[in-house]
């Protein structure tokens, strides 16, 4: 892979606009979903530090869900940029209702789960009874959320593979207030409404993704778009085109479900490192996704926008493109890498921490300015590139190898049978990063992606 020259890429202002006009909106929204969990741990915060680890662990299972869901609508995305790029609007609603249905059934099983056996869900992450308790009682009103969740995430993927993008973001405002208000009254007790403490929380975020997904579908309903399927659009499929969607997107869905469920070992190893350990993970990712969600943002216009080229045959073009992307990317990993170190300290101030809690913070952060530039790398190589022409078993064969073989025996290494402390721990699994980044840079640079895969 060679980097283009700053001159050239900046030559081509249709390129920019376009990767502006995607990344941007889907960054802000991004962003704003990261200050709604900001705004959800301050606040929790205040009820104490257990509070916050109970909330945290408790929100991993949401987590594994989002990632399940994310499976299903990333992939389903690669197939839907790829349609829209050769204007098949028929498939692309076909893509939609396979989407919808593997999602709602998903969000089933994790519901149930959450509302039957949240203490035993609970006790995966942590022993200590009293995190358990909290946890639990959040887990069973929040779970209520997660097939409203599902629903809206289905939608809002075919809002963004046909490049529109501008109505969730504003959505997504609304949204938060609503979140923010409701966390305010039901959480301390305002207005006259009992003090719930976290089972105030977890209803504040339940009446959100109700207001969120009405809009959504009021949005997408009231005109003519490619999401505005209806019931015999979304199941009108075949035989054939079942078997298209499990090819190119099983492998998608199995890559975010394992890479989760990794990930969620992680939380299992800091919930015996003790409450200060998750409080401070927990703290920590808030603010990495502050200074990720650029990054997020230029991996889902690179999906979209190379997914449409490749759709459209235009395959030399997506892969000059995908050059110019990783310049893009090498610069906002310097941006990004200050900006992370400026904001660490005002953002630590803003949690009612001990110092020890603090200190961890800190370091933690600098593990991620470290990791920062293969971290980056990776994002936008496996969800963006690879995945936009279907060389998803190369994805998830990166993803998963990244966190079953290095990042979870570091985890178990650095937080069980050393006892390390938590920035030690982090830095120890964050080395994955550096693994997917030397096997991804090889596999991008076979160009085994550059390839329309919905045909002519």
């Amino acid at each position: 892979m060679e980097l283009i020259n700053i001159k050239e890429l900046s030559r081509d202002k249709k390129f920019i606009k376009r990767v502006i006009t995607i990344a941007i909106p889907i960054a802000f929204q991004n962003l704003l979903n990261t200050i709604l969990n900001l705004a959800d741990n301050i606040m929790i915060g205040a009820l104490g530090e257990s509070a916050i680890a109970g909330v945290g662990l408790a929100n991993r299972v949401f987590f594994v869900l989002t990632l399940l869901l994310f499976g299903i609508v990333s992939g389903s995305s690669i197939l839907t940029a790829q349609y829209y790029g050769k204007r098949d609007i028929k498939n692309i609603r076909r893509v939609l209702g396979v989407s919808l249905f593997l999602g709602l059934l998903g969000s089933l099983i994790f519901l149930l789960g959450g509302l039957f056996i949240p203490k035993i869900v609970m006790r995966i992450f942590t022993p200590n009874e009293g995190t358990i308790e909290i946890g639990a009682s959040y887990l069973r009103i929040v779970a209520l959320s997660y097939p409203i969740t599902a629903v809206t995430n289905s939608y809002i993927a075919v809002l963004r593979a046909t490049n529109k993008v501008k109505a969730p973001v504003f959505i997504t405002i609304i949204s938060i207030f609503v979140n923010i208000i409701f966390n305010y009254t039901f959480i301390y007790g305002k207005f006259g409404a009992a003090a719930m403490g976290v089972r105030g929380a977890a209803l504040a975020t339940l009446i959100a993704r109700i207001v969120e997904a009405s809009l959504i579908l009021y949005v997408v309903y009231r005109k003519e778009c490619e999401a505005r399927a209806k019931i015999n659009e979304l199941v009108d499929v075949n035989k054939e085109f079942i078997k298209k969607y499990f090819i190119t997107v099983s492998p998608v869905i199995a890559n975010e479900f394992m890479w989760g469920l990794g990930v969620t070992i992680y939380s299992l190893v800091y919930g015996r490192m003790g409450d200060d350990a998750v409080a401070s993970i927990t703290i920590t990712q808030n603010v990495e996704q502050i200074c990720f969600v650029l990054l997020q943002g230029l991996s889902a216009a690179t999906g979209v926008i190379l997914g449409n080229e490749l759709g459209a045959n235009k395959l030399k073009k997506a892969e000059k493109h995908s050059e110019y992307i990783f310049t893009i990317q090498i610069i906002l990993v310097g941006i990004l890498a200050v900006f992370c170190l400026i904001i660490r300290k005002p953002l630590i101030n803003l949690f009612t921490v001990s110092e020890q809690v603090a200190y961890n913070i800190k370091n933690c952060l600098n593990v991620f300015v470290i990791y920062l530039p293969f971290r980056s790398f990776n994002l936008v190589n496996i969800v963006g590139v690879l995945r936009c022409g279907g060389d998803t078993k190369a994805a998830l064969f990166l993803d998963i190898s990244g966190v079953w073989l290095v990042g979870i025996p570091m985890a178990f290494l650095g937080g069980i049978l050393l006892n390390l402390p938590i920035y030690y721990v982090y830095a120890m699994i964050t080395f994955e990063e550096f693994y997917k980044f030397i096997l991804g840079r090889r596999r991008y640079n076979k160009k085994l992606w550059v390839r329309n895969i919905v045909g002519a």
